[in-house]
């Protein structure tokens, strides 16, 4: 796991867009997976600064998606990919997948979204945040960590901390289509980005921490390419900051 800590949260948005943009540009990226919320949109700015037809042609791959909410329905995750990564990408929306949290049948719309991960040959670089109880997609504590993408209940905190994008608590869906643990493992890269120190347990807990279920992201590290993208606030409970920052500087030369 290699862990990055910059100066500020534009510095985070900045270096995470630019490790997808040398991957497109590589060819290595051609399938993406994105994550909602407020860590990644920075990412989505820099790269929509950079679009280019090589950008615009890759797969996106959506984490997760509401039960119950429409795909119009503003906080909808299928429209908030539209507003966030496919219009600013100039992405085919052909191409941009996310879960089907209104249809009839969720486990197969579920079997369904991992097939078309798989057609298109798998995700090369997943991007994600961290929940400050640790989940990472809408993967709650003590959720297995082989598990596929699936349906799950939130917990009472996390549609708390999503209040803010609704008018009030009472609006946010208590069940999810997540990624399961298991699927975003075979994510041939993975970035997670973490800005603000309302973060900084979550992220000491996945990093330092054992290897558990009760902190979903820490199966990050068991994983071959995994980076850790943070702000110093973000950072500020890892008790290895020194040694990290070793790390970046000889890795930089």
């Amino acid at each position: 796991m290699q862990v990055v800590i910059l100066d500020s949260a534009a510095e985070v948005g900045e270096y995470a867009a630019r490790t997808i943009l040398r991957g497109v540009s590589a060819g290595s990226i051609k399938s993406l997976g994105v994550a909602t919320g407020s860590s990644p949109l920075a990412i989505y700015k820099v790269l929509q600064r950079h679009r280019s037809p090589e950008l615009s042609a890759l797969n996106a791959f959506a984490l997760d998606e509401y039960v119950g909410l429409a795909p119009d329905h503003p906080e909808s995750y299928a429209a908030v990919i539209r507003r966030e990564v496919t219009d600013r990408l100039g992405l085919d929306p052909r191409r941009v997948h996310v879960p089907d949290g209104g249809a009839a049948d969720l486990p197969a719309a579920c079997a369904g979204f991992e097939a078309a991960i798989r057609a298109a040959g798998g995700i090369d670089l997943q991007i994600l945040g961290i929940g400050r109880n640790g989940h990472i997609g809408f993967n709650e504590p003590t959720s297995s960590l082989a598990s596929r993408t699936r349906v799950k209940t939130l917990m009472s905190a996390t549609r708390k901390d999503n209040a803010r994008f609704f008018a009030d608590a009472s609006q946010v869906p208590s069940l999810c289509l997540t990624q399961g643990l298991g699927t975003i493992m075979e994510a041939r890269k993975v970035v997670l980005v973490a800005q603000g120190k309302a973060k900084a347990q979550a992220v000491a807990r996945a990093v330092e921490g054992p290897l558990a279920s009760m902190c979903p992201a820490s199966v990050l590290q068991m994983h071959p390419q995994a980076t850790f993208v943070l702000d110093r606030e973000a950072a500020g409970d890892l008790v290895l900051q020194d040694y990290y920052r070793d790390v970046q500087r000889e890795t930089s030369r």
